[in-house]
């Protein structure tokens, strides 16, 4: 518990004294302050759903496919050729596509004309989807241990999510101050009941915009695997892994059916595989849960930040991140001063948030970065 903030402890009292919290609330070994809940938190509620404890960027996780190539038969020159086709098939940070893709991409099984808000935006979601955003989501190229190429990507559902979450923060808010809520508006935890309809709403968009992420994510995963059959036609790839760590989803702990808030946090049954990565500069993991119920089956979702992105910018150095990326032979994306908020010393030891939930997984794959395109 040493490296964990004031703020994310207040953050956390503040979760466990809600009157509809169930049992306790768990922190992962990543946890670090977010808005209203701490980022590598895990909730669990009793008939209530709290948007704000799920967060913005609905559904965003990480997606992981191993290849039959060898790391050591691609050039550098060919992986910057590479890099270069995936940042001309993928927009990053804001960028969408000029034009819509194709509808059958989409999520299906929704009826669209009882998602509020889904159905304003699916017209703007349709150039959304394969797009990578900004902030701390990558596309890595990483090698196993063997020498195996890998591919990563950590993305989410886009403004589609962001849209969801202020929409129904707002009303949940609207509804407690009209239903004189005991909980108070400034820890910014507004619920909403699943006996209203509010509530099974933003159930069912939240559930939309997972699938949504989840799709923009293989579409992503796909595009990058063209990119590498252009050089290495014979390639071959696996099962695609993926794990959202951005959700909530009824499940049943301790003889009770509850609501499991995930933040930054993945769930990991007992015998569930899952990724945890690194910073870009360190190791990433393939992992199998434990089950640990005192976790509700969960564990970290990364490595967690260390430092603010404002803090990383003004505190870290330029010249040297970029040395220690350089001395690894890594082909990073830390260029200008900006890209400090994403430097590898703006986020705890990952080596250390391994050992410290060694109750909550074993580690099966072991990757280490080799090019990286950030968003």
């Amino acid at each position: 518990m040493d490296s964990i903030d004031d703020k994310t402890m207040e953050q956390t009292v503040n979760l466990a004294n809600l009157p509809f919290a169930f049992k306790h609330v768990s922190l992962m070994p990543d946890a670090h302050s977010g808005y209203g809940m701490p980022i590598g938190g895990v909730l669990a509620t009793e008939g209530v759903i709290v948007p704000n404890a799920v967060g913005v960027d609905i559904g965003c996780g990480m997606c992981a496919v191993k290849s039959d190539l060898m790391v050591s038969e691609v050039s550098r020159k060919e992986m910057l050729n590479i890099l270069s086709e995936i940042r001309n098939k993928i927009p990053i940070g804001f960028n969408h596509h000029k034009e819509k893709q194709d509808e059958s991409l989409m999520p299906q099984g929704y009826d669209l004309n009882n998602l509020h808000v889904i159905s304003r935006q699916y017209t703007a979601a349709l150039k959304q989807i394969g797009t990578l955003g900004g902030g701390n989501h990558f596309i890595e190229i990483q090698k196993d241990s063997e020498g195996f190429l890998w591919l990563m990507i950590h993305s989410g559902s886009r403004n589609l999510g962001k849209q969801v979450a202020d929409f129904y923060n707002k009303k949940a808010g609207q509804l407690n101050e009209l239903w004189y809520s005991s909980v108070d508006k400034s820890v910014d935890l507004a619920f909403l009941p699943f006996r209203t309809n509010e509530a099974r709403q933003y159930y069912d968009e939240m559930r939309y915009c997972v699938d949504f992420a989840l799709a923009n994510r293989k579409l992503m995963i796909e595009r990058v695997q063209e990119s590498f059959y252009d050089h290495f036609p014979t390639i071959k790839f696996g099962d695609v892994i993926n794990k959202a760590h951005n959700y909530a989803a009824w499940e049943n702990h301790f003889d009770k059916d509850v609501v499991v808030h995930r933040k930054g946090a993945t769930s990991a049954r007992e015998g569930e595989i899952g990724i945890i990565p690194g910073s870009q500069g360190t190791n990433s993991y393939i992992v199998e849960g434990l089950g640990n119920k005192d976790s509700f089956n969960s564990c970290s979702h990364g490595a967690g930040r260390t430092m603010g992105r404002k803090e990383a910018v003004r505190n870290l150095d330029l010249e040297e991140e970029k040395r220690k990326l350089d001395a690894l032979g890594i082909i990073h994306a830390v260029r200008s001063k900006s890209d400090l908020e994403e430097a590898p010393s703006a986020y705890k030891d990952i080596e250390e948030v391994m050992a410290n939930q060694q109750d909550l997984v074993r580690i099966k794959v072991e990757l280490s970065p080799v090019a990286v395109i950030k968003g």
